[in-house]
């Protein structure tokens, strides 16, 4: 669907939302507990690619999730960030 230097978006297979993208670096980390293996800049621009992707496919309202360990869902263990969008999603908080 969308790429950059180091990352990719594509279509999650099991979409929980109308718009569910998955934004996955290319280099392996397993999950968010290791973020602190990206560099500043690599940070910024994976942070960046989330907000271009979702703005790119038309979302001005989205949730951005990270599930980390199993107890929280993450059921691929290699880092990558959900763009849920496309209808009013129920409040968190």
């Amino acid at each position: 669907m969308a790429e950059t230097d180091g990352f990719v978006a594509i279509r999650d297979i099991a979409p929980k939302a109308p718009t569910h993208l998955l934004v996955i670096p290319e280099r392996h980390v397993e999950s968010f507990r290791e973020i602190g293996e990206f560099t500043p800049d690599e940070s910024k621009r994976m942070l960046t690619f989330v907000a271009d992707t979702a703005r790119s496919a038309g979302l001005d309202d989205y949730r951005v999730v990270v599930n980390v360990g199993p107890g929280a869902g993450q059921t691929v263990f290699h880092l990558h960030w959900h763009i849920l969008g496309g209808r009013a999603l129920g409040g968190m908080g």
